[in-house]
C-alpha cells in the first residue's frame, strides 16, 4: 500500500529471463502506486545468484543490455537500474554497464561501490561511482557506507552524483534522512532521537506491520528491527534476547516499556 504523498515511488524487480522480466515490467506499467521499474542487478545473496540474476549481471553484459532494452520497450513508465562496481575485483565493470544501461534506455542508473565478492563488506570505493558519472550522461545515484549528512556531502563532492541512496544506514534509523536533508540545508547536524522517541516509533512501526501483516508475520518481523533500533542502547543485547520470543504487540510493549 503507497500513501498518496509517499510519491514518486520505485518498484524493483530482479531475475534473469527476459520474458519473464519483461511481463513483470507491464504488470508494474499499468500499476497506479508504481512511478519508476528498478531493476535490480546489484543483489549479492546466493539466493539470487543461483538465479543467474542480481549481481549475477554484471557476468553477462550483453544478456543485461538486451534485458534493460526489452523492459524499456515494455511501457511508458521510467526504468532504472541498480549495479555494482563489478562481480569481483578482477572484474570490475561498471563503467562498461553503466554505458550499456543507458544505450539500452535507462533514465538512471545507481552505482553501489563494491563487488558482488565484498557483499556489504570493506569500504565502498567512491572513485567508480565517479567513473560512471564522467561516463554518462543520464543522473547517477551513489550508493556506499553514507551514514550521515558530512558524508553525504563528501560523496557528492568526490563522484559529482546526481543523488544519493541510503540502504542499511536506515536500519533502525528512519531519523537519517531528516538529518541528511538538515545537513544539506544549513549544515546543521540534528540531535539523535531520545530513548522515549526511538520506543514510541518502533511501537508505531509494530502497529503498522500488524496491519498490513497481521500479528503473525508482523511481530516476527519487527524482531529485527528492534534488534537495529535498539543497538548500542543500554541493556540491548539482553532485550534482543527477549524479543526473539515475542508472539504478540502486548508483549512487545511490555519489554520495550523497561528501556
Amino acid at each position: 500500500q503507497v500513501m498518496e504523498d509517499e510519491h514518486p515511488v520505485s518498484m524493483q524487480i530482479f531475475g534473469h529471463d527476459i520474458d519473464t522480466m519483461v511481463y513483470a515490467a507491464r504488470l508494474l506499467d499499468q500499476h497506479s502506486a508504481c512511478d519508476i521499474i528498478d531493476i535490480n542487478m546489484g543483489c549479492p545473496v546466493n539466493k539470487v545468484i543461483k538465479a543467474h540474476a542480481g549481481s549475477a549481471l554484471m557476468k553477462e553484459p550483453d544478456h543485461a543490455q538486451q534485458l534493460v532494452k526489452a523492459v524499456v520497450a515494455a511501457g511508458e513508465k521510467p526504468v532504472t537500474v541498480k549495479i555494482r562496481a563489478g562481480f569481483d575485483s578482477a572484474h570490475i565493470n561498471a563503467v562498461d554497464m553503466a554505458r550499456r544501461m543507458e544505450q539500452a534506455g535507462a533514465a538512471a542508473i545507481c552505482v553501489h561501490g563494491r563487488t558482488r565478492a565484498q557483499m556489504y563488506e570493506g569500504k565502498a570505493d567512491w572513485d567508480i561511482i565517479r567513473q560512471v558519472k564522467q561516463a554518462v550522461s543520464i543522473p547517477v545515484i551513489g550508493n556506499g557506507d553514507v551514514t550521515s549528512g558530512a558524508q553525504a556531502e563528501a560523496m557528492r563532492k568526490q563522484t559529482g552524483c546526481d543523488g544519493i541512496m541510503i540502504a542499511r544506514a536506515a536500519e533502525g534509523n528512519p531519523w537519517i534522512f531528516s538529518e541528511l536533508i538538515a545537513y544539506e540545508k544549513d549544515g546543521t547536524v540534528p540531535e539523535r532521537p531520545s530513548v522515549d522517541e526511538i520506543r514510541e516509533t518502533m511501537l508505531r512501526h509494530a502497529r503498522l506491520q500488524l496491519e498490513h501483516k497481521g500479528e503473525y508475520q508482523g511481530i516476527r518481523e519487527m524482531r529485527k528491527h528492534v534488534a537495529w533500533y535498539t543497538k548500542g542502547l543500554h541493556g540491548s543485547a539482553r532485550l534482543r534476547e527477549q524479543i526473539n520470543a515475542v508472539e504478540t504487540y502486548q508483549e512487545l510493549e511490555k519489554i520495550l516499556t523497561s528501556l
